[in-house]
């Protein structure tokens, strides 16, 4: 007797085909529209920032850039001061942040112990909650009048007598300036570099490390020989990350820079940003020039910013092929 055997159906029918097909394509259509929307959204600002400087590019050309007078009255306007401030600060930030990000993101990795890494990244992340206007007001407040009263002061007697360095650290005391924004900055900063140098080192595969330690390596040569090399490109680019955060800051820079349109090499001085010079002026732009000349330092600091994270990816890039051929 014989038994005929069941037969399945494995290809699916035509319906369901043409079905999954119009899905996908469907799908596809969406995620590409959500990823065109972003590139839109940046030449957009972009392009709507440039056109709406143009008359100060016009009228000034590229004195605009060059020239340090920032004058309402005269309607002569020049963003060489706003670059020059923005730039310094966040030279400053980042040269406080990093090591101190750093260190952090090492302690909660390799040196505390689990019961103290809870609270840390917790009163990190905390930190970068914070409201940019709370760290400004802050800064006004509490740490101007610190830094005025008694580091300012000690900075000048025996800081700026020293030669090469002591015209940075030569200054009357005010307790805001280029170097008070820097430090607001470095404090704004550090949760963001920190967070994303933890998460990084966290990834570094736990075989390696303990290899490591098993040959008699310190913690130190651990970090240096093992954590940095595997973790480079990533920590790079979370510290330009940092960098582009600092670039941009607004109302915190506004509270402690000074907002004034010098150009000094003390960094106690009061000086003025891109954003900061912004936010003061455009409610009480009247004058056209004036509006398009503050259009323009938008401009500028879209560019700053564009290039900055421009030579990130080309620094990483160079790193993954390096990697690559070794």
């Amino acid at each position: 007797m014989n038994a005929q055997s069941p037969t399945f159906e494995t290809v699916p029918s035509d319906s369901r085909s043409l079905r999954d097909a119009r899905t996908d394509r469907a799908f596809s259509w969406l995620v590409a529209a959500a990823g065109f929307f972003v590139l839109f959204a940046l030449l957009g600002a972009a392009f709507s920032m440039f056109w709406g400087g143009r008359e100060a590019f016009s009228t000034f050309g590229w004195e605009f850039f060059t020239s340090t007078t920032w004058d309402v009255g005269a309607r002569k306007f020049g963003a060489l001061v706003a670059i020059y401030g923005t730039l310094v600060t966040a030279t400053i930030a980042m040269v406080i942040a990093v090591p101190i990000s750093f260190g952090i993101a090492l302690f909660l990795t390799e040196v505390a112990p689990p019961w103290l890494r809870g609270p840390v990244s917790a009163a990190i992340e905390l930190l970068a909650g914070i409201p940019s206007i709370i760290y400004g007001m802050w800064g006004l407040f509490v740490l101007s009048p610190y830094l005025g009263e008694y580091v300012y002061p000690w900075m000048n007697d025996h800081l700026g007598t020293l030669p090469f360095i002591g015209a940075l650290f030569s200054g009357p005391p005010l307790g805001i300036g280029l170097l008070t924004a820097g430090l607001v900055l470095a404090i704004m900063v550090i949760p963001f570099v920190s967070s994303v140098m933890r998460e990084v080192f966290l990834t570094v595969p736990t075989r390696l490390k303990e290899s490591a330690y098993a040959l008699g390596s310190t913690t130190w040569e651990v970090v240096w020989d093992v954590v940095l090399p595997y973790t480079r490109s990533a920590v790079i680019g979370g510290v330009f990350l940092g960098l582009g955060r600092a670039l941009g800051e607004t109302m915190a820079v506004t509270f402690v820079i000074g907002n004034a349109y010098n150009i000094s090499t003390s960094l106690l001085d009061p000086g003025t940003s891109i954003a900061s010079s912004i936010a003061n002026e455009f409610a009480e732009a009247i004058d056209p020039l004036h509006r398009s000349a503050l259009l323009a330092l938008g401009f500028v600091l879209f560019m700053i910013t564009f290039v900055v994270l421009a030579i990130a990816r080309l620094m990483l890039r160079r790193l993954s092929m390096r990697e690559g051929s070794t």
